[in-house]
Order: C-alpha cells, then sequence, then structure tokens
C-alpha cells in the first residue's frame, strides 16, 4: 500500500486548528452536537470487548428502515472512513479495475490509488447538472471490474439521484460482476423523499453512511456498511476483525442514543440545514461572480466562480483566509480546478454563514480590482 496523506485532510480546520478559523465553511457536516449527558447514562457501562459487528440493537435500528436486510446484513464500524476503507481491500488489488465517479470523497479515490487498481474515472461536470452519463458508465466497466463507486447524495455538489437512476444503478448491478458501492453519508440530509438504502435494492449493491455529517458527531466515529451478499459480509467482518476486532462501545452507547431518537434530533437538525440553505441561495442568486447547480441534498454545495473572471486563485485563497478570516474547501481537495470550491452550510451558525458568505464576495472583487 502506497499511502500518500489528502490534501483535504493536510488543510482540514481540525488540523490547522479551529481557533484559527474565524468562519468555517470548509465542514461538510452539520453543527457539532453537545453530549446529553442528562440523557446517557454511562456509569454502569461496563468497558469490555462489543459485539463485533456492532451493537445489536444499533443494527436492528438501521435494518429497520430496510425491507430486505436484516441486523447481520449491517457491520458497525468506527466510522465511514473505515467501511470504505474495509470495502475497498477487500474488493480490489492490483489486477482489479475500479470505476469512480469524479469528484468524490477523497478516501473513495485515494485508497484504490494505494492499492494500485486501475482506476478508470467518470467525471460530473457543471455543464450536464452534474448528473451521471449512465450510458458512458456502463461503457467503462471491464471483465476486471470489481467495483463501481458512486455517493448519494453527491459529495461535494448535493446532487441526489432520481427514482429512474436508482432504477438504472440497480440494473447495472445486476448485469455485471463488478459490486455498486453507494457512499450515503448525506442520506438523512435529502431535502426531498428520502431514498431506501440503495444496498436495499440488491444483493450487488454496498450501502455505507455513518453519524458524522447528518448528526454532527464525527467525534464518536460511528459508520456502517450494509450488503445483501452473505460470503461478502463475511470478508466484510473477517477485515474489521483484523483491523479493530470491535468498535468503542461508548461510542456505540451514544449512537445509539441519537439513533433511537432521531426524529427529535433529525426535525431540529433539518429546520436549520432549510434556512441556512436559504441562505447561501439568496447569496449565490444576489451577486454575479458565482454560479451553481443548486444542490438536493447534504449540507455542501460545490459553486464556481465563473471562468470568464480572471482571478488569481493562489492570491484569491490567500486573502480569503488571512484577511477575511473566511475557509472552504477549495477545489484541488476534488481535483477539480481552482475556481471551484466546497461551502459546507450546515456547520457555521447563520451569523457566520452569512459573514463568510459575503467575505468570498470581498475576496473575489479585490481580485476584480487588482
Amino acid at each position: 500500500m502506497d499511502y500518500k496523506r489528502m490534501p483535504i485532510e493536510i488543510e482540514s480546520p481540525e488540523q490547522m486548528g479551529y481557533g484559527n478559523i474565524k468562519f468555517n465553511l470548509t465542514e461538510s457536516s452539520v453543527r457539532d452536537a453537545l453530549f446529553p449527558s442528562h440523557e446517557i447514562d454511562l456509569k454502569n457501562l461496563l468497558l469490555s470487548y462489543g459485539d463485533h459487528k456492532g451493537k445489536p440493537e444499533l443494527r436492528q435500528l438501521i435494518a429497520g428502515e430496510t425491507k430486505n436486510i436484516s441486523a447481520e446484513q449491517v457491520l458497525i464500524t468506527p466510522s465511514a472512513a473505515t467501511a470504505l476503507f474495509i470495502i475497498s481491500t477487500t474488493l480490489l488489488d492490483s489486477k482489479s479495475h475500479l470505476i469512480v465517479v469524479r469528484p468524490n470523497y477523497a478516501t473513495n479515490i485515494e485508497t484504490p490509488k494505494a492499492i494500485g487498481c486501475e482506476i478508470d474515472y467518470l467525471d460530473v461536470r457543471f455543464e450536464d447538472h452534474f448528473q451521471i452519463n449512465w450510458d458512458k458508465l456502463e461503457s467503462l466497466i471491464k471483465p476486471n471490474t470489481k467495483l463501481i463507486s458512486v455517493t448519494h447524495p453527491h459529495n461535494p455538489t448535493g446532487i441526489c439521484f432520481s427514482p429512474s437512476d436508482f432504477t438504472r444503478l440497480t440494473k447495472i448491478a445486476d448485469a455485471n460482476t463488478a459490486y455498486v458501492l453507494v457512499d450515503e453519508t448525506y442520506r438523512e440530509l435529502n431535502r426531498s423523499v428520502m431514498q431506501p438504502y440503495a444496498a436495499d435494492l440488491s444483493s450487488k449493491i454496498i450501502s455505507v453512511a455513518s453519524m458524522s455529517k447528518g448528526y454532527g458527531l464525527p467525534g464518536i466515529r460511528i459508520g456502517w456498511l450494509l450488503t445483501q451478499d452473505p460470503q461478502l459480509m463475511e470478508k466484510f467482518f473477517a477485515a474489521k476483525e483484523q483491523i479493530i476486532i470491535c468498535n468503542s462501545i461508548i461510542d456505540e452507547e451514544i449512537g445509539y442514543h441519537f439513533y433511537k431518537n432521531k426524529k427529535e434530533y433529525l426535525q431540529a437538525i433539518n429546520i436549520t440545514s432549510a434556512e441556512h440553505f436559504s441562505i447561501v441561495k439568496n447569496w449565490i442568486e444576489s451577486q454575479h461572480h458565482m454560479e451553481w447547480i443548486e444542490p438536493q441534498g447534504g449540507v455542501v454545495c460545490f459553486p464556481r466562480i465563473k471562468p470568464q473572471l480572471k482571478i488569481d486563485y493562489k492570491k484569491f485563497y490567500a486573502d480569503l483566509n488571512s484577511r477575511f478570516g473566511t475557509f472552504v474547501g477549495p477545489g484541488h481537495w476534488f481535483e477539480m480546478p481552482e475556481n471551484y470550491m466546497r461551502i459546507g452550510f450546515g456547520y457555521p451558525l447563520k451569523d457566520e454563514l452569512l459573514e463568510g458568505l459575503n467575505n468570498i464576495t470581498r475576496a473575489i472583487e479585490l481580485q476584480l480590482t487588482k
């Protein structure tokens, strides 16, 4: 494995120090949740090894949202990132082929790169409203294709699949030997009708999700993967046991509390997210320097500074960071041009979001006046 650090992690706010960032628009999650100490009693929790597959009650709750998946087909992992690592290292090797939709969450690209497998990228474009070209995807499939990797809602654009997209995805999965990975980290933050887990649709589809983005719980490191394929689950289970054996039972207990009360928590989260989304939409529509494809889910968007504007992007980001104290996810985090940026609108407080967006406009205008 040829590991390389990813820019999105090197330049992450936690590595730069939250105290050094005044207006944090880099985060891809909702605001971090406070520990509800009055509701969770950890005093009698035995600090032992936990169930290797994950807390049974939590797995049952997750499976309860599906039609075709049982609790035994749910594997709780220490974060979605770990689930993605398990999937890549189980299914891919130097002789296999991966198709990955790009841009994408960096781990879905960098771990396969470290493995040394053959990769074909299916690039989604602004001009196509970031929609997947399904015919092009099918044309990329080879005899040694082991995995097709997509995200839904898409990271970083927030674009969602239509019902017909899910039908096409299922047909592709069932017609080929390759598995389809659907990274569904933002599933709970879909502003339209929430779709079922993709893994519920076919034994060839693997779903991954977590409590980091939609619940604001990145600190407890709880994620999961779902698959109807028993042989594949056995391999994933073996990988988890070799990596970590079991999860932190404290993390699982906290995660279980939030998940069983998810309606209460998500109702408040979605109200705030909707308000912040309206702020970003109004900002985009009120200025002339940027354009976007309106996101349909999640708490991030991926606008771009209009290509015809003459901007020195190195100076733009330097001014945005140092002069205005505002940070976004620059295009290179996603192997995209620097006029693109991921803006997270779920994490900042309302006043921080308003000022941060205005600072982006100011930093652009500063470049245009030079």
